[in-house]
């Protein structure tokens, strides 16, 4: 795991230096995706990258590569490490250019990084739940840009870590949107129901998978706003996300949900993401 990717070069690790002059850190400037890998395998890496462009264009980010090389590059560096199951990080900043609020003139570069990190999925959390949180959602108004700004998704994390539960399920106006690192989603009478795909939520890759698998196996779905009152009431809730696939939350700010215990319609959709997975990545643990 010690190589990276370094403006679309594999190097060492240790190799890399990045300037202090570097727009993403000094001001956030840049966007992200993380892209799940299984067996060695990417897994619905054409979504990820294809939102990864999005994002550029939405910040007139110029990107120095093109879908299928970033992809190509990003399997070379899974064989270099050897990563069987894991993540992929990959980001690209406006570039090195002198601090100044407005876009460098002429444009510079970007600075493109990529690394993995081994990850096993865990079952346990998956078997049992997880407890969330209620927080006010104090982000910015364009969440569909996977950007590096994720303060506000930073404090609503720490919010939740800090109450000893796994997330924190962000509202604004009393409308639910989505978790701080997850998207959410609610059962009702044997329907799901989630935030639609607008400025106020990240499109998560995840959720797109699990509505997909609704709408194939006839599962009952819209995508639409509900209220913090629906969630309290909704008769189970589940988070989607990369790192956490289908993950049922069982309690909320120390309200069960349903009869505090995983949903069977949330079992359901654990087990197709499952079955997705294995389609395109071949078994898993």
């Amino acid at each position: 795991m010690d190589k990276m990717i370094l403006n679309g070069e594999i190097t060492l690790k240790s190799d890399i230096k990045l300037d202090l002059d570097d727009r993403g850190y000094q001001f956030g400037d840049g966007i992200y995706e993380v892209i799940r890998v299984y067996n060695g395998k990417l897994f619905t890496s054409r979504d990820h990258l294809n939102r990864l462009m999005a994002s550029a264009e939405s910040i007139s980010l110029k990107m120095s590569f093109t879908v299928p090389e970033i992809e190509e590059q990003l399997k070379q560096l899974i064989q270099e490490n050897g990563l069987v199951d894991g993540t992929i990080y990959m980001q690209f900043s406006r570039g090195v250019s002198p601090r100044n609020h407005a876009f460098p003139v002429p444009a510079v570069d970007p600075v493109y990084v990529a690394y993995t990190k081994p990850l096993v999925y865990s079952t346990e959390l998956a078997e049992t739940g997880v407890k969330a949180i209620l927080t006010e959602d104090i982000r910015w108004l364009r969440c569909d840009i996977k950007s590096l700004n994720l303060l506000g998704n930073i404090l609503a994390k720490q919010k939740a870590v800090e109450a000893g539960c796994f997330e924190a399920l962000q509202h604004r106006d009393g409308i639910v949107t989505e978790g701080s690192s997850s998207n959410v989603s609610i059962v009702v009478d044997g329907k799901v129901k989630t935030h639609p795909a607008t400025n106020l939520i990240l499109n998560g890759i995840s959720r797109q998978v699990m509505l997909r698998s609704c709408k194939e196996n006839g599962i009952p779905y819209s995508e639409e706003t509900f209220s913090v009152e629906e969630l309290l009431n909704a008769d189970e809730v589940f988070l989607t996300g990369t790192t956490v696939e289908v993950l049922p939350i069982i309690e909320i700010d120390g309200k069960s949900v349903g009869d505090g215990s995983p949903g069977q319609l949330t079992r359901k959709l654990q087990q197709m993401f499952r079955d997705k997975v294995t389609k395109q990545c071949g078994s898993h643990s």
